[in-house]
């Protein structure tokens, strides 16, 4: 038992070291390709790798019709709405700041949690909420950051950390079904469907002229096969093996990650303010992960059991 927990806990944040990288490798590619062809070329060599993954291992499981609705709903949220928020929100915010607010998800679930399964909302809930919140705003308004408060880049984060949190309500059920590589495999390829009709809309004349870039490729093989692929094998293991509450807990590591990985790769600053901003937001965090006792619990606590 200490053993499945110990490998639940080492995958989760395994995943979040890949995902925190994902914010540097964006940058990267970002200089050749617009978000909308980076997602879809990310998408498609990522859907590659596991076929050739799941294939000789005979790991990926046959998609029962009846599942189907559920693994479009969880491609909807996500790689769709999330790769679309988070892809253009990176390209407008830094990378530090983007970790930071995708590290939201987990406060936003506590509220989530409650409207879907009327889970009372504590006292420590609304303290950890008001302490992500100023430290939020601490880093979006760090005045070193030019482009760190563009209204768009924010938003469009956001968008991504509500299209998380319906990923991570919905992939429980289809965690108890499926195996973590066969979720993955089909929501990628599903993502791929989604994606193509934008592309040829949007980026597809722009990536006609540009074609292939080899100083983008490694980046983007990195963003496929460890953002794309390894990085949800193992929070979809996680989620089935902790919950999604505790599995989304960890995603307060990524902006700590991030904002290491960013400092060393791409020079970008770590002052004072921005670091006392991440390390209120990450108390938030935990905090409205906390619940509080109630008064009877309290008491027994004080009160021996032969008083």
């Amino acid at each position: 038992m200490k053993q499945k927990s110990y490998l639940a806990y080492a995958s989760v944040i395994i995943a979040m070291i890949f995902w925190s990288f994902t914010f540097v490798w964006y940058k990267v590619v970002y200089q050749y390709y617009n978000p909308i062809t980076t997602v879809l070329l990310r998408l498609i060599i990522s859907s590659i790798f596991l076929l050739l993954l799941t294939y000789p291992l005979k790991r990926l499981q046959k998609l029962k019709i009846k599942d189907f609705k559920y693994f479009a709903l969880v491609t909807f949220y996500q790689p769709f709405l999330y790769f679309i928020g988070e892809s253009y929100g990176v390209q407008l915010v830094s990378s530090t700041l983007a970790a930071v607010i995708i590290a939201t998800i987990p406060l936003f679930t506590v509220i989530i949690s409650t409207i879907f399964y009327k889970e009372k909302i504590t006292k420590m809930n609304i303290a950890g909420i008001i302490f992500s919140i100023i430290g939020v705003s601490l880093v979006i308004f760090n005045k070193n950051e030019n482009i760190a408060a563009s209204p768009i880049g924010i938003s469009m984060l956001f968008l991504a950390v509500l299209a998380g949190i319906g990923y991570s309500i919905v992939i429980k059920k289809l965690s108890d079904k499926y195996n973590s590589v066969s979720i993955v495999t089909y929501h990628n390829i599903l993502g791929i469907l989604y994606f193509i009709p934008l592309f040829f809309i949007l980026d597809f004349k722009e990536f006609s002229q540009t074609g292939f870039s080899n100083d983008a490729w490694i980046p983007l093989l990195k963003l496929a096969i460890f953002g794309s692929s390894f990085a949800f094998i193992f929070f979809t293991f996680s989620i089935k093996k902790l919950g999604i509450t505790k599995a989304n807990a960890f995603t307060n590591m990524i902006p700590v990650f991030t904002a290491i990985f960013a400092f060393y790769v791409l020079d970008e600053t770590l002052n004072l303010i921005k670091i006392t901003g991440i390390i209120i937001v990450i108390a938030g965090l935990f905090l409205s992960q906390i619940k509080t006792l109630s008064l009877k619990d309290k008491l027994k606590i004080f009160i021996k059991p032969n008083e």
